[in-house]
């Protein structure tokens, strides 16, 4: 959907840097399209391989193997107005707070208004994130933005946490 493309620059390039580093399964700084297509199949998004190794192989300079970051959003901001229309939404109050709520639902699986760790730790999962193996670590996570310390994150928790990594 196009909420997916949030319409706060800050947000969307940090979103968009921490999706290229956890694709980037080998953590050399340069994604293949086999680690694309990798991590889009531990998503439950895959694709036809040849159809990924197409696309991205344009954006992939001579000599290298792989796009480095400033490749990849050449190639995200392609495909991004490919599937938007490449309209850009003047951001507002009311924008940004649908974006919000919109990652939020990501996290939220059961859909009860809470993240809990178990929820966490199934998302980070999906994602390969190595914290996500152990629910302690998991836990800690949820703790350090858990303002009312009930053990889960609530809406408003989660936009003070999200608006922290703007700043």
């Amino acid at each position: 959907s196009s909420s997916f493309r949030l319409r706060n620059d800050s947000l969307n390039a940090v979103r968009l840097r921490r999706v290229f580093d956890l694709f980037d399964h080998n953590g050399d700084g340069e994604l293949t399209a086999e680690e694309i297509a990798s991590a889009l199949d531990r998503l439950g998004l895959g694709g036809e391989k040849s159809e990924i190794v197409s696309a991205v192989s344009s954006f992939v300079p001579e000599g290298q193997s792989g796009l480095f970051f400033e490749d990849f959003e050449k190639l995200h901001r392609s495909l991004g107005d490919s599937f938007f229309g490449g309209v850009d939404v003047e951001p507002n109050e009311e924008t940004n707070e649908e974006d919000m709520k919109e990652a939020f639902k990501v996290f939220d699986e059961d859909g009860d208004g809470f993240i809990s760790a178990a929820e966490l730790q199934s998302v980070l999962n999906k994602l390969g994130i190595a914290e996500a193996k152990s629910l302690a670590q998991v836990k800690q996570m949820i703790s350090s933005v858990d303002q009312n310390s009930d053990g889960q994150v609530d809406f408003s928790e989660f936009k003070v946490m999200m608006q922290g990594i703007v700043v």
